[in-house]
């Protein structure tokens, strides 16, 4: 294990140092924090980090931490990456990071800070924590957002590390959210299946690394923590949890340990709860049914806990910096054999953009197809931009205006029906949402100049990246210029 290494607090203390911080006081749990963490990453370009302190009716130190790793620098930080790196190359990086990197176990270790602090049996209490309630019409306080879930599959002995949302209920009572065919759900069902409850751990607040991993799609088999011990370049150090034996990581800011039973033993309504969508979906709203519940048994939690909030935001408001889907859509791509590729990036799992350089005709349509079928993007994802090499996919801006200048609607726009969705999907119609199937049309939009005459397509009239780039270092000292 790498000297010094302490999770979050190690990140932390980057953040401080790089101005990437801002500490607020005496925030109120009850819609104050989510209201302020929306409006800091909707207005400020780049939000810094936000970390609440002296939460109303919590002591000093029982700490709420906001936006973790919404900036590009931030992100390039949790990577073990150089802060400069540029967001095109960042998400190439993070993609061949993931992908490349030495899997690496963990190391048991006879304990850790989040020992520091238990609760067992009649003595836990949720309640202890600043658990949020973010949105007016949140069903109640939501305590996991950005957290870990870790389960083990019962035939194979494989760990896997998920992130969804955990509803409080009582002191001792979760729901939980995971939507159909969720890893982590798949392995709680071969419990049921078996009249079994499932064991369960899970981290509330730890290194920004590993709830990454964990909100990224490995395939089956592959544990999260064994990726992240690769990017780390040492093993994650964890311990063997007292009531399950699942491993949670040592340096963790706060740890439960219990057990989902079956859903026809014990289920509870779920939500509603404002998701990435924008709209209140999923859980019982979303399939008409009651969610399952995790019983906790035991609670563990370092001295002046962090709790991560990753409550989902509208889509205007990121919650998520440069998105690591991104470069796993590049690598599968490039791997299916599509050529010309400049540049792809996932702005939500509705909209993606991937710029080209056109090699041939039919390259464009080559490019939206194969981006179906891959499965970086392969649910949910309604759209598909293709765009040329002159369009920044990353660019919201430069996106729409390719939409707007370069499409005919007639023939650019490509509709796939029966595509693989889900219940979070607003679009979704009730009893599709509730009964299945739980599939939807997709769009491919062609927004690239038409290949047969191309060489006649009005000229852009744009200043080139080097102009802009030189008068922005000019005049920065006389224009709030946001960093580069």
């Amino acid at each position: 294990m790498a000297d010094g290494y302490d999770g979050l607090r190690t990140f932390l203390g980057e953040c401080q140092r790089l101005g990437e911080l801002r500490t607020i006081t005496d925030a109120d749990w009850d819609l104050e924090i989510g209201a302020l963490t929306e409006s800091t990453a909707e207005l400020i370009p780049e939000p810094p980090a936000l970390l609440f302190d002296r939460i109303k009716g919590y002591p000093e130190g029982f700490r709420v931490l906001s936006l973790a790793v919404v900036s590009k620098v931030r992100t390039a930080l949790a990577l073990r990456l150089p802060t400069d790196t540029p967001r095109m190359e960042l998400i190439r990086q993070a993609s061949r990071r993931l992908k490349n990197s030495p899997r690496i176990p963990p190391e048991v270790v006879a304990d850790g800070p989040v020992m520091q602090n238990a609760m067992r049996d009649n003595n836990v209490d949720l309640y202890r924590f600043p658990a949020l309630k973010s949105h007016r019409r949140d069903g109640g306080r939501y305590i996991g957002t950005g957290d870990t879930v870790i389960v083990r599959d019962p035939e194979t002995g494989y760990v896997n590390v998920g992130t969804y949302r955990l509803q409080v209920h009582e002191g001792n009572l979760l729901g939980l959210w995971q939507s159909p065919g969720q890893q982590g759900r798949l392995i709680a069902e071969q419990y049921w299946k078996e009249g079994k409850a499932c064991p369960v751990a899970i981290t509330l607040g730890g290194d920004p690394l590993v709830m990454m991993t964990s909100y990224t799609k490995f395939p089956w088999g592959v544990s999260e923590f064994d990726v992240a011990g690769g990017i780390l370049g040492h093993p994650l150090p964890v311990i063997e949890g007292p009531l399950t034996g699942l491993p949670i990581p040592a340096h963790a800011e706060i740890a439960i340990e219990g057990e989902i039973p079956p859903p026809d033993e014990e289920s509870r309504d779920e939500g509603p709860f404002g998701e990435w969508t924008g709209y209140y979906s999923g859980g019982t709203i979303g399939t008409g049914e009651p969610q399952p519940v995790i019983r906790v048994k035991a609670i563990y939690h370092r001295n002046d806990p962090i709790l991560i909030n990753m409550s989902p935001q509208w889509m205007g408001a990121p919650h998520q910096g440069p998105r690591i889907a991104s470069g796993t859509l590049w690598d599968q791509l490039e791997a299916a054999g599509v050529p010309g590729i400049q540049g792809v990036y996932v702005h939500n799992s509705f909209l993606t953009a991937i710029s080209i350089e056109q090699k041939y005709a039919g390259h464009a349509r080559q490019t939206g197809m194969a981006a179906m079928g891959c499965s970086a993007v392969a649910r949910l994802n309604r759209y598909v931009v293709v765009v040329d090499e002159d369009i920044d996919p990353s660019n919201l801006k430069e996106v729409v205006w390719a939409m707007i200048s370069r499409v005919d609607p007639a023939t650019d726009i490509q509709i796939i029906d029966d595509c693989w969705s889900s219940p979070l999907d607003p679009r979704m119609p009730p009893d599709k949402s509730e009964n299945g199937p739980r599939t939807m049309a997709r769009a491919i939009f062609y927004a690239v100049r038409p290949w047969a005459w191309r060489d006649r397509f009005p000229m852009v009239n744009r200043i080139d990246p080097d102009q802009r780039e030189a008068v922005v270092e000019k005049f920065r000292h006389l224009l709030p210029f946001p960093p580069v």
